[in-house]
């Protein structure tokens, strides 16, 4: 499903002269075979490739930050236009309020009371929200709730 997308997505980029959008999907599509290979040349699920999306997300986000720190705002514009290319391969993201939501459940769920738990916390719902929401959001969340 991905990789047609993918590849959809890289024809019309080539036909626009869309460079940035052609290099990012390359990008992905690379990162997309090189777990496949890791896993033994095993097509990859939808969670995995959501895996990998969000690895490069990540990345992005990292370099954005870093670059913004080095004053290169050239890098930080290039970084930023892959990084909104690289979103539109993820599932939609949930928004703080249902973050709040599924936080507060889980601070229920394992009696959470401090900041000394907030690992616990995150281990409950990283498995219940990861790829459904930007973890770097919910660890935020829990932090507000548990503070």
């Amino acid at each position: 499903m991905l990789e047609e997308k993918l590849t959809d997505g890289l024809r019309d980029a080539m036909r626009a002269g869309d460079t940035t959008r052609r290099d990012t999907i390359r990008q992905l599509r690379s990162a997309l075979h090189n777990e496949s290979i890791a896993k033994g040349n095993n097509a990859l699920g939808a969670d995995e490739e959501t895996a990998v999306v969000q690895r490069l997300v990540n990345q992005h986000r990292d370099s954005i930050s870093e670059f913004k720190r080095g004053n290169r705002e050239d890098l930080v514009a290039k970084e930023e236009a892959e990084l909104k290319i690289l979103a539109g391969y993820l599932p939609e993201q949930m928004s703080r309020d249902a973050i709040s939501a599924s936080a507060r459940a889980a601070i229920q769920k394992v009696g959470a009371t401090g900041k000394g738990d907030q690992g616990k916390v995150m281990r409950e719902l990283s498995g219940e929200l990861r790829g459904k929401a930007d973890m770097r959001m919910v660890n935020e969340v829990v932090q507000e709730l548990l503070a």
